[in-house]
């Protein structure tokens, strides 16, 4: 009976997948516990059928491994700590002895029986299958030494790579230069250019806002466009009520952006202050020994066994010890030793969260996914197909003491720096159908999330490290939706797209700066034409604008003005180098942005418009005698209900499916639709 009833779901799940398009011929895949359906639509894109939840995840990872097994296999390498067995390099290192110097496996082997509920367990076993199935299937793609996937290599790759999203990595790195630095934590060093600044902007409309009265939301991360977070398209759907539409990154058994047809969300990165750092006296006799609270205090110690190859040839093991404080892990320097104090770094929840937002069929069910309060960072933005529309800034910020700078590195003698509790969820600023009937953001200030000074909670404490400032982002979709009583669909697709600089930009209020100065120090003749194309360049990064690209190649530009680093002298000099570029490679210095800066896909060369910091959002480096784009917009999603609920939904891909397949149809088949702004439908 149980059989007959999958084959009929079966059936009519590809009736409805084989109506939206041309379609591949559907794959069983199978083993002694998981069974999945794999069906391809026109752009590759896998819809994954399973009679449980477990069997559609079994079935993703096997797609996804069909598509991009060669990153896959690098990200389980690094959770593992093994990353220096594939790759000889100083990041690989410095990530092997990061998992055993935060004994992620340890607390996997102490807490994953016990804290994980037996639903997540199946869902990652499921996941893990579909990779083993995979390499079953495909030997030759498996690296030498690679062992099968475990259930429990899923969690520990979720709680592996959380640190690094709210800035681990930048701590470490301040932390290992010759000197101590004067600020810890989360902000950014400042940019010299404007390519630096990634971000992510999300926005959704009310039914009173819309013209149609339909809710909508746009999911528009800006992420890397390869590589271990770079975005990876799917649809899942099961008979226990998984139909999740959206996207993930290599190693997710679920996804952790996009919609079903009740609800959808998305996230932009927010930057609340995470992670502590504490100055730790030593004992001179015993390096093992730290002074806390009036005694010499021992240090826990483990043996950690760290793989590496030789000169990239030749497998070799050696033991290191790993140090552990009161306050978390050790690392030592010349400068000192220093201890780490991180948010949520012993929670195993990150994808048990996540998992239940996606199963959430309502408000309600959503918002107690969301209080689980396990995924540490990240703005969400909500809406749903009962015109609810909800922003929250979620972070899991400690509760500390604000008699002491946070911002700094800390005394580690003294008990009155620990903290071991965190701001309640409920006191996030966060916001429930407005009265404005819309809300964005992009990595800017929540408290101006509707334009009001006053839409959110009450603000919290400075040093909990939330933002303040507004993005070019954030400014420009106030100046679009925000002013817009009532939106077509037509405008909500044109407003995302929009390709301007705002006048109350820090890109634009540099320029007006550096003109002022360079007017009154007397300009150069050789820099006197580029001045004049950049004195009258409207602020758009259109792809046929002859002033732009000279103007955003030239200009330096940050997500705050305390990050920005100007310099007239840095200017004039960038402008020159500038000049030289465009002249060599164009013969001329108006040269149409489009002819510049390009979507570069192997045979595929298309122009862009959009650049760092607009809601198109473009980030480039150079390559030959282009600029090649290699971040920004990516995978985007576009949900609307209508007034009696039913469910649209629009996507694209900068790429095609994310296949690494370069003989693959799908390898770059959704280029030409996405450097023309245009969007594939994918519901109904």
């Amino acid at each position: 009976m149980v059989k007959i009833k999958f084959l009929l779901f079966f059936q009519i799940i590809t009736f409805f997948v084989f109506a939206s398009g041309n379609s591949s011929e559907p794959v069983l895949i199978t083993d002694s516990i998981f069974t999945a359906k794999i069906i391809r639509d026109q752009w590759g894109v896998p819809h994954i059928y399973g009679k449980r939840d477990a069997d559609a995840s079994f079935g993703l990872a096997y797609a996804h491994s069909d598509d991009d097994f060669e990153t896959i296999q690098d990200v389980i390498y690094a959770l593992r700590g093994d990353l220096s067995m594939l790759h000889s390099s100083r990041d690989a290192a410095v990530n092997d002895y990061y998992v055993h110097s935060m004994n992620f496996w340890g607390m996997i082997e102490e807490r994953y029986e016990n804290e994980i509920p037996e639903d997540v367990k199946i869902l990652c076993e499921g996941y893990a299958a579909g990779i083993n199935k995979f390499l079953l299937d495909n030997p030759s793609k498996k690296r030498k030494g690679f062992e099968a996937v475990v259930a429990e290599d899923v969690i520990v790759g979720f709680s592996h790579r959380m640190p690094f999203m709210f800035g681990l990595d930048g701590v470490l790195k301040k932390l290992s230069k010759k000197s101590p630095p004067e600020i810890i934590g989360f902000e950014d060093e400042g940019q010299e250019g404007p390519f630096d600044m990634l971000g992510s902007n999300f926005m959704a409309i009310a039914p009173r806002r819309s013209s149609d009265g339909y809710t909508r939301l746009w999911i528009n991360t800006h992420q890397p466009w390869d590589g271990p977070v770079a975005w990876y398209e799917a649809h899942l759907v099961s008979e226990e009520g998984w139909d999740f539409y959206g996207a993930l990154f290599p190693g997710s058994p679920v996804p952790l952006i996009g919609h079903n047809p009740y609800l959808g969300w998305s996230h932009t990165v927010n930057s609340p202050d995470l992670i502590d750092v504490y100055k730790l006296t030593i004992n001179d006799k015993n390096k093992d020994q730290y002074w806390f609270e009036g005694y010499w205090k021992d240090m826990d110690l483990r043996l950690a066994h760290i793989k590496v190859k030789i000169l990239g040839l030749i497998p070799w093991k050696f033991k290191r010890v790993v140090k552990k404080s009161i306050h978390g892990p050790v690392i030592e320097f010349d400068h000192g030793s220093y201890a780490i104090r991180i948010s949520s770094l012993k929670d195993l929840r990150f994808l048990e969260q996540w998992y239940r937002m996606g199963k959430a069929q309502n408000f309600f069910e959503f918002k107690e996914a969301m209080k689980l309060h396990a995924i540490p960072m990240f703005n969400t933005g909500y809406a749903d197909r009962d015109g609810n529309i909800y922003y929250v800034y979620n972070a899991k910020i400690p509760k500390r003491d604000p008699r002491y700078n946070w911002k700094k590195i800390l005394p580690g003698e003294s008990k009155r720096t620990l903290w071991y509790d965190y701001v309640p969820y409920d006191q996030l600023p966060q916001v429930f159908n407005p009265f404005e009937g819309f809300f964005q953001n992009c990595n800017s200030s929540p408290y101006l999330a509707t334009g009001s000074k006053v839409d959110v909670t009450k603000a919290l404490p400075d040093w909990t490290g939330i933002e303040t400032h507004q993005t070019n982002r954030a400014l420009r979709s106030l100046e679009t939706f925000g002013v817009d009583p009532s939106i077509t669909r037509e405008e909500f697709f044109q407003y995302k797209f929009d390709v301007m600089y705002s006048r109350e930009s820090i890109l634009a209020i540099v320029r007006e700066r550096y003109l002022k100065e360079i007017i009154e120090k007397g300009i150069p003749e050789d820099i006197e034409e580029a001045v004049h194309l950049i004195k009258n360049w409207d602020l758009s990064a259109d792809s046929l604008n002859t002033n732009a690209a000279l103007a955003i190649l030239s200009l330096p530009n940050a997500f705050r003005m305390d990050d920005l680093k100007y310099n007239r002298d840095s200017v004039t000099n960038k402008i020159r180098e500038n000049i030289k570029f465009l002249e060599s490679n164009f013969g001329r210095i108006d040269v149409p942005m489009g002819r510049v800066f390009r979507l570069i896909r192997g045979d595929t060369d298309l122009p862009l418009s959009g650049g760092p910091g607009t809601l198109r959002a473009m980030y480039y480096k150079k390559s030959g005698k282009k600029y090649k784009a290699i971040a920004g917009d990516c995978y985007i999603q576009a949900v609307e209900w209508s007034p009696d609920k039913k469910v649209n939904a629009w996507s694209i891909h900068q790429y095609g499916s994310a296949t690494k397949n370069k003989t693959s149809t799908h390898y770059d088949d959704q280029s030409k639709m996405f450097s023309k702004h245009k969007m594939k439908s994918i519901r109904p």
